[in-house]
């Protein structure tokens, strides 16, 4: 019976390294079922590879177990109860840990797909609320261009009035100026009065100097 107690052996550590790797399992599956940050933790690569691992190992211990039967059947010796007990039991056990795993696994693919519903859920509301957000800042660059046409107008007015005011000054002087001018033009008129008026007295007197001039020069000549 050298190969039943092989075939045991191996039983009993693919039966251990299941034990170890569905507790990992379920942990990971405690994560998903959370709703943790997963992609951080890295949950969703370590549930994969636990997955694979474990059905891996699932398996090797159905095909022990198959061959642990096999050499029971084929042994020259007729199995005792204890030997028969515990193939049955290692059958039990395999049986266990496939519906502890299918369980889980069930767990875990319901929670993904929850998740993945909030995931496409959220995705939505973010669309949405983007697009609501490009609408209003489509929005508010219009009202911003108005304004700002608004500020040019202003602007534009505030210098035409700026400049209306600047003319007005300039008009206001020169009608100083012009006042000024015409205050002054009757003083400058009869300046001018008087000096025609000199201008004639000359005249005259230089034409009677001229005259008698004339006179003494012929009467002179007379003699």
């Amino acid at each position: 019976m050298s190969s039943y107690d092989t075939l045991r052996r191996q039983c009993r550590t693919l039966e251990s390294l299941l034990d170890t790797k569905l507790t990992s399992y379920s942990r990971v599956a405690s994560t998903i079922a959370t709703h943790q940050d997963l992609e951080a933790a890295g949950s969703i690569e370590r549930w994969r590879d636990l997955e694979a691992e474990i059905e891996g190992l699932l398996d090797k211990l159905r095909e022990t177990n198959e061959d642990l039967s096999i050499a029971l059947n084929k042994s020259s010796e007729l199995p005792s109860t204890a030997m028969l007990h515990a193939a049955q039991r290692h059958r039990d056990v395999l049986q266990d840990y496939n519906r502890d795993f299918l369980r889980i696994k069930v767990n875990v693919q319901s929670a993904e797909d929850q998740r993945n519903l909030l995931q496409n859920v959220r995705h939505d509301i973010d669309a949405y609320n983007s697009s609501s957000s490009d609408m209003l800042l489509s929005e508010r660059g219009r009202i911003d261009s108005s304004h700002q046409m608004t500020d040019q107008v202003l602007e534009q007015a505030y210098e035409t009035r700026s400049e209306f005011a600047r003319q007005r000054t300039s008009l206001a002087g020169i009608n100083a100026r012009m006042s000024g001018v015409l205050n002054v033009l009757p003083g400058v008129n009869s300046l001018i009065g008087m000096i025609q008026s000199r201008r004639r007295r000359d005249a005259l007197i230089l034409g009677c100097v001229i005259g008698v001039g004339i006179v003494l020069l012929l009467t002179y000549m007379a003699r």
